[in-house]
């Protein structure tokens, strides 16, 4: 009898462990970063995290430098669930909802806090719906909370002290429509590169000038070719983490939770820890002869403000936008 009982005893418990072990799930994270940066180690820090809060139930190994592919491959797997995570500018959801390009419009949020209650607004909030919908793709977290920058400069090979000094000048773009028809309005010649391809192109010639996060200027060796760096601050940056939709709802509500919370937490971490590696990455670069300055940037606002009213009037701009611009100007 006794016998029975232990052999009972051992047979649940191991049908415990193998339930244990079903449900426990390696996810995909990919990214285009080097790992060492500071982008590279908030992702890592995220996936370690997600690791610790769900006691193993979810495992997320990192994917970087475009080891899983260029931006339309990750975002391919990450509908077909191959790839789980995807941490980038929710602006490459626009592949889907063309809109989603106006949350990084150039030069018209005022300050963070601005573009951050713009981004909690209903309008953005229906895009995020439309693409968990039509692309199985759906933004966790709040992506303002994740800094990326923690702000934005120009790198260039040549000054860039004012806007007259864009006049001309060759601008690798990531694909967006949007920040085309802005650079191109401001005088820039616009070219569309992948990301790791800026550093030849620039040492090239190909391009004279890219857009960057400052805190990933010197990660990607951009001053190294291209030793002027221009403080513009074209538009706030957060990070969306993208999940594939069927993973990320598949999962009980107390596991979301613990993902949510280790996003949460990362974020928080890492924001003083952004500023300061700015802060050293500049001097780090200065002492290679980097020059950096900040452009004022009240021409460039006045000449979008331009672009801005004539897309309206020809019903170019999503409805409801300016008037959800306005809204979120100030706390409510």
């Amino acid at each position: 009898m006794k016998t029975n009982t232990l052999v009972l005893a051992l047979v649940a418990t191991t049908a415990l462990v193998a339930a244990g072990a079903a449900q426990a799930e390696t996810w995909r994270m990919a990214h285009k970063m080097p790992a060492d940066s500071i982008e590279g180690r908030i992702f890592q820090a995220v996936a370690d995290r997600i690791g610790e809060k769900t006691d193993g139930e979810i495992t997320v190994e990192v994917y970087p430098n475009e080891q899983l592919g260029k931006d339309d491959a990750i975002l391919e797997q990450l509908q077909l669930g191959t790839v789980h995570i995807y941490p980038e500018g929710s602006a490459y959801l626009q592949k889907w909802v063309p809109e989603m390009k106006f949350v990084s419009a150039p030069f018209l949020f005022e300050d963070r806090e601005h573009w951050s209650r713009f981004m909690a607004s209903d309008l953005v909030d229906g895009w995020h719906a439309t693409i968990e919908e039509e692309a199985g793709i759906a933004v966790i977290g709040d992506s303002t909370k994740m800094v990326r920058g923690p702000y934005r400069v120009m790198v260039s090979t040549m000054p860039v002290e004012s806007l007259d000094d864009v006049a001309g000048l060759k601008l690798r773009l990531h694909p967006d429509e949007l920040a085309a028809a802005a650079w191109r309005h401001l005088g820039a010649e616009v070219r569309t590169l992948a990301w790791t391809e800026v550093y030849e192109s620039l040492g090239r010639g190909i391009v004279e000038a890219v857009n960057s996060p400052v805190a990933l200027v010197e990660p990607m060796r951009f001053y190294e070719v291209a030793p002027h760096i221009t403080r513009h601050d074209e538009y706030p940056q957060g990070l969306a983490f993208m999940a594939n939709a069927d993973a990320w709802n598949g999962l009980d509500e107390e596991t979301r939770a613990q993902i949510l919370a280790a996003y949460d937490e990362v974020a928080d971490e890492f924001a003083a820890e952004t500023d300061r590696v700015a802060e050293e990455s500049l001097e780090r670069m200065a002492a290679e002869d980097v020059s950096y300055s900040v452009v004022d940037t009240g021409p460039f606002v006045a000449r979008m403000a331009e672009l801005y009213r004539r897309m309206d009037a020809e019903g170019a701009l999503p409805q409801g936008f300016l008037e959800a611009v306005d809204a979120s100007r100030a706390a409510n």
